[in-house]
C-alpha cells in the first residue's frame, strides 16, 4: 500500500555555518596584522624594512648622544677650573642615580603602553641635560643635569631592547640585538672622533652643544620605527605579550634563571670594570708621552671588534643557544687579566684589548636576550633587565675599590691576577648553575 506524501511539507536545509568555522585546522586567519606563510605583502615588507633601518639609525645616534657624557665631562669640568673633589662628586651623583634607577626605569617602560614614547622622552631629557651643561655650568645645574641624564639612560636602554624584540619577535631577537650592538659601536667611534675634533678646533663646551643637537636626527630615526605596522607573530609591534601577573619583587626573586644570571654578571663586572683603569695607570708609568694615544686605542679596539662581530654573535645565539656564547664571553675575561699581568709592552697591552671586544660583543647581545628568554610571557622584561643592570652596576662600583686596594698593597701584577681569579670564579659559576634559556620552538 502506498503512503501518500504530505503536500505542504517544508524541506529544512542545514544552516550554513560561517566560512571561518570550516577553516582547516592549522591554517592562519588573515587580518590586518598577520599574513599567510610566505605571503607577506609588499607594503608590509616595505614598512618592515623601513622600521628596521630606522632602528639601526636610532641605535647609532643614541650612541652618539651617550658618548658626550663620557670622558669629555672630566675635560670640560677641569677646563672650568673645578676641583677634583667637585668633579668626583658630580660623577658620583650620576653613577648613584644610574645604579638606583635601573629597576624603576625598567618598571616605567613596562608600565607605559608605547615604548617609542619612553625612548623619545629619554632622548629629549639627555639632550636637554647636555644643553644645560654647556649653557649653565654651575654646580647645582650640573648635578641636576647629571641626575637627569642618568635617569633617562635607565629608561632608554630597556626601551630600545623592548622595541627591538617587538619588531622582529623572540625567534629573531638575537640577530636584531646584534645589529643594535654593531651600530652602537659605530656610533661611539664616530661620535668620539667628531667630539674630539669639536673640542680641539672649537671649544670643550661645543661638545655638549653638538650632543644637544644630535637629538634632532635621533628623534627623526625614531619616527621611522612604525609600531603596529610590522607583522610579529600575529601581534602589533610593541604590543606587550602579557600584562604583569604578579608583584614586581616576586617576579624577580622567584625567577631562578634570572637570579643565576644576575649573580654571574655581578662577578663578571667585579672583575672587568677596573681592568682598563689599571691599564691606563700602567701605560702612564711606562710610556707617559704616548699614554693618551694608547689609552684611546685601548678604547677603540673593543669597539671595532664589537662592530664587526655583533651581528654574527646574534645569529650564533639563535643557532647554538645562549650558554655556549656566555661561556666564551666569560672565558675571555680571566685570559685578558692573565695577559695583562705578564705583559710589559705598551703595544701588546693595546692588542690584548681584543679580548675585551669579544666580551663586549657577547654581552651586548646576551644580556637583553637572556633576560627576554627568562621573563617571556610575564610582562616583566624591562623590570628584570633593570634588576640585572643594577647587579652589574654593583659589581662595577666595587671593582675599582677592590683593584685599588690590591694595587696599593700588592702591586699591579697581583691586582691583575686577583681580578683574573674573580673572573674565573664567574666563569665557573656560570658553567655550574646557569641553564640554557633558548627555547627550541620558534615562537
Amino acid at each position: 500500500m502506498t503512503v501518500p506524501r504530505p503536500q505542504n511539507r517544508r524541506v529544512i536545509k542545514p544552516r550554513e555555518a560561517p566560512r571561518s568555522e570550516f577553516r582547516p585546522r592549522g591554517t592562519v586567519r588573515r587580518d590586518a596584522y598577520t599574513e599567510m606563510p610566505g605571503e607577506v605583502s609588499t607594503d608590509m615588507q616595505a614598512v618592515s624594512v623601513k622600521s628596521r633601518r630606522g632602528l639601526d639609525a636610532f641605535a647609532f645616534f643614541v650612541a652618539n648622544l651617550q658618548t658626550g657624557f663620557g670622558p669629555f665631562l672630566a675635560v670640560y669640568f677641569t677646563q672650568a677650573q673645578w676641583t677634583q673633589s667637585d668633579i668626583g662628586f658630580a660623577l658620583t651623583v650620576g653613577s648613584l642615580v644610574s645604579l638606583l634607577g635601573q629597576v624603576p626605569g625598567g618598571a616605567f617602560v613596562d608600565a607605559v603602553r608605547s615604548r617609542r614614547f619612553a625612548a623619545g622622552l629619554s632622548v629629549v631629557a639627555i639632550s636637554l641635560s647636555a644643553f644645560a651643561l654647556a649653557m649653565w655650568p654651575s654646580f647645582l645645574i650640573v648635578l641636576l643635569a647629571m641626575a637627569a641624564h642618568s635617569a633617562a639612560s635607565c629608561i632608554l636602554t630597556p626601551a630600545i631592547a623592548a622595541i627591538s624584540i617587538g619588531l622582529v619577535g623572540h625567534h629573531r631577537a638575537g640577530e636584531r640585538l646584534g645589529r643594535n650592538a654593531s651600530f652602537s659601536a659605530l656610533g661611539n667611534a664616530v661620535a668620539a672622533a667628531l667630539m674630539g675634533a669639536c673640542g680641539y678646533y672649537l671649544s670643550n663646551d661645543a661638545v655638549f652643544y653638538l650632543t644637544a643637537f644630535l637629538m634632532v636626527p635621533t628623534l627623526i630615526a625614531l619616527s621611522f620605527i612604525r609600531p603596529g605596522a610590522v607583522p610579529v607573530q600575529g601581534r602589533r609591534a610593541e604590543e606587550p605579550e602579557a600584562r604583569p601577573k604578579e608583584g614586581a619583587l616576586k617576579a624577580i626573586v622567584t625567577n631562578r634563571a634570572l637570579l643565576c644570571f644576575a649573580a654571574c654578571m655581578t662577578l663578571f663586572f667585579l672583575a672587568n670594570a677596573a681592568m682598563l683603569p689599571l691599564v691606563g695607570s700602567m701605560l702612564t708609568l711606562r710610556a707617559s708621552e704616548t699614554a693618551t694615544a694608547l689609552i684611546a686605542a685601548c678604547i677603540v679596539v673593543p669597539q671595532v671588534v664589537l662592530a664587526i662581530s655583533g651581528p654574527a654573535v646574534g645569529r650564533a645565539a639563535e643557532k647554538w643557544g645562549r650558554r655556549p656564547l656566555l661561556l666564551i664571553g666569560f672565558a675571555a675575561l680571566p685570559i685578558r687579566g692573565l695577559l695583562f699581568a705578564y705583559t710589559d709592552s705598551p703595544e701588546l697591552l693595546v692588542a690584548i684589548q681584543v679580548f675585551d671586544g669579544i666580551s663586549a660583543a657577547v654581552f651586548g647581545v646576551m644580556v637583553p636576550l637572556v633576560v627576554s628568554d627568562v621573563t617571556r610571557g610575564t610582562g616583566r622584561f624591562n623590570l628584570a633587565l633593570g634588576a640585572v643592570g643594577t647587579a652589574m652596576g654593583i659589581g662595577a662600583a666595587l671593582s675599582t675599590s677592590l683593584a685599588g686596594i690590591m694595587a696599593d698593597h700588592l702591586g699591579s701584577h697581583s691586582a691583575f691576577l686577583g681580578l683574573a681569579i674573580v673572573g674565573l670564579a664567574g666563569f665557573a659559576l656560570l658553567a655550574l648553575i646557569m641553564p640554557e634559556t633558548r627555547r627550541s620552538e620558534a615562537v
